[in-house]
């Protein structure tokens, strides 16, 4: 089975390749959206812990919080920033007509 590191490092690379080779404003935005997409899974896969349990609950082995709720925050900011982005994009479009 694949490790979610190298799930989020393949899922990472796609994103610089979309953004390496489109010339579509949407596209590019897309793109950088599937590299922020590996990166949460590459991170989110760091703080796993086989057979771990949750921090609240006393056990020998916990799994580590702070990847998950940093990830969290960064998919809200993500979200916002791509809706930002479109709405440039599209201005910028009915501009130009």
């Amino acid at each position: 089975m694949i490790s979610p590191e190298i799930a989020g490092i393949i899922i990472m690379l796609i994103g610089f390749y979309g953004l390496m080779t489109k010339e579509n404003l949407i596209k590019l935005v897309l793109s950088i959206n599937v590299v922020s997409v590996g990166l949460v899974l590459f991170f989110i896969g760091t703080g796993y812990i086989e057979g771990g349990g949750v921090p609240i609950l006393p056990r020998r082995t916990v799994v580590d919080p702070l990847p998950a709720t940093l990830m969290l925050t960064t998919l809200v900011v993500d979200v916002a920033i791509t809706s930002l982005a479109l709405a440039l994009i599209l201005k910028m479009e009915s501009e130009e007509e």
